[in-house]
């Protein structure tokens, strides 16, 4: 039996009957992505110690008669995510070194839950990129074509969860750095609503825009890591205290009557005619299985990249001011304090990042934050109403999670403008701070394309149900990529 092929539902199936055991199913998942990664580089980090200690307190569940639904399933863990004990350095030099001595949220949530973490995934630095090539350790290659980008910035995640060395992933999503990646590896991926999972312990970008969110191979097995991090947390204040539904039983594939809106703007020039031929043909399974599709206006999208670049990288110049060669990571001698400081920081963070401190910082200068950044934040008011207004005719909307298909490593590196336009469909969801979701939906020239599903806030219930009924008609997510045929690793 090749265990990697599993669902996450399938796998705990096997560890809860005792058919194999948590800690055999985690070094069976280490040499898989140990062989695979020297192709892929989906993982900055490998920790194969800690690993198989969570599998022995897994297995200690699991005999106690107390598992849950990823109790001994191994994950992967983006590299900005606080794990104690774990060098966390968001793929920057600057942080090398650092080792937190406490959890995020999510990953001391997961790790109640009994998961396995088998290491960290690669990114693109402090997850400003959608291409993972921003990454001071490397770049990771798609598992559908290895000369293609896996998008960004948890584009180690999603390449992980493609290949199958890791029955899912987190990732961060600022501006589509979830969704994006899923579509172009070919996976499922979620970005919640803003507030439905805690940000303490995730090292920030931009704080208003940044949410968790689970990769996965299926929509449900989406929904069961997302009921494992998902609700309150007294350590985030901007985590909104609202019931959590029971995400799984809402995969029940009924969604006749449901009120999909198609926005117009979404198909306009620029999007790829394969991709939007694939999409159109997803809109249509969903409208045979009763949901009731119409058209909708969401007039404010064409400021969105625009508005978003404004506040994030604002938001990052705030956020990244902490660097500075005192307290932690990287420390560049100078022969005063300042000279220190800007030594630190020039040696420290790379190109793509210091080009957005400095835009960031720009924006909110003297003379200019009238300007730029409060007319960003008027503009993402207006682009949050007209999200509310379609709402008031539809239940969620349906639209291309990318413009394109995986593109080439190094083909947009030099063209920030390009590569920003990769997420011209995703940012407009941070900033009205809505679930989306993204889920294969066919192939443009043998490559993957994403289907994005976006909802009302706090409904990702609705996104997951709709998407498990278009997967119980369809068998893209059930493809694998090349670079995820061979085993590597026990069967």
């Amino acid at each position: 039996m090749d265990l990697w092929r599993l669902s996450i539902r399938e796998v705990a199936g096997l560890l809860a009957a005792r058919e194999i055991g948590a800690v055999e199913l985690t070094r069976a998942m280490l040499e898989r992505a140990r062989d695979l990664d020297a192709e892929l580089k989906s993982f900055i980090l490998l920790e194969p110690e800690s690993a198989l200690r969570m599998a022995d307190a897994a297995q200690q569940l699991i005999d106690d008669g107390k598992a849950g639904p990823l109790t001994g399933v191994p994950l992967g863990v983006k590299d900005i995510f606080c794990v104690p004990g774990s060098p966390t350095t968001c793929a920057s030099r600057i942080l090398q070194g650092f080792v937190p001595f406490y959890h995020s949220t999510v990953t001391e949530r997961l790790e109640q839950a009994g998961a396995v973490f088998l290491g960290r995934t690669n990114m693109d630095e402090f997850a400003m990129g959608s291409s993972t090539e921003n990454s001071s350790r490397g770049i990771s290659a798609n598992p559908w074509d290895t000369s293609k980008v896996p998008g960004g910035s948890s584009g180690g995640s999603a390449s992980a969860v493609s290949a199958c060395q890791c029955f899912a992933s987190l990732g961060t999503d600022t501006g589509g750095s979830i969704r994006q990646p899923a579509s172009l590896c070919g996976i499922a991926g979620l970005k919640p609503t803003y507030g439905r999972i805690s940000r303490y312990g995730i090292v920030a970008y931009a704080s208003s825009l940044d949410q968790a969110g689970p990769l996965a191979r299926s929509v449900a097995d989406v929904a069961i890591v997302l009921q494992a991090i998902a609700g309150r947390d007294p350590k985030d204040a901007t985590t909104a205290d609202v019931p959590v539904p029971d995400y799984l039983a809402a995969c029940d594939g009924n969604i006749r009557g449901l009120r999909i809106g198609i926005p117009e703007e979404y198909f306009a020039e620029g999007l790829d005619p394969q991709v939007e031929q694939q999409v159109r043909q997803a809109i249509d399974v969903l409208a045979e299985q009763g949901a009731q599709v119409q058209p909708v206006s969401l007039p404010h999208t064409e400021y969105s990249i625009a508005s978003y670049y404004i506040i994030a990288t604002a938001e990052c110049s705030s956020n990244l001011a902490r660097y500075d060669g005192v307290r932690y990571g990287l420390r560049a001698e100078g022969r005063d304090l300042l000279e220190t400081y800007t030594a630190t920081r020039s040696q420290g963070f790379g190109r793509e990042v210091k080009r957005r401190i400095m835009l960031g910082t720009f924006v909110l200068s003297s003379g200019y934050y009238d300007a730029y950044y409060k007319k960003a934040q008027q503009v993402r008011t207006l682009i949050r109403n007209d999200f509310l207004k379609a709402f008031e005719r539809v239940d969620l909307l349906a639209t291309p999670t990318s413009p394109s298909v995986a593109f080439g490593i190094g083909e947009r590196i030099e063209d920030p403008l390009a590569m920003y336009l990769s997420d011209v469909y995703t940012t407009s969801v941070n900033l009205a701070g809505l679930p989306g979701l993204s889920l294969p939906c066919g192939f443009a020239d043998n490559l993957p394309v994403g289907l994005q599903l976006i909802g009302r806030p706090f409904d990702e219930a609705a996104l997951l149900k709709t998407g498990e009924a278009y997967q119980r008609s369809t068998d893209h997510h059930l493809k694998l990529p090349p670079a995820a045929q061979s085993s590597g690793g026990r069967e």
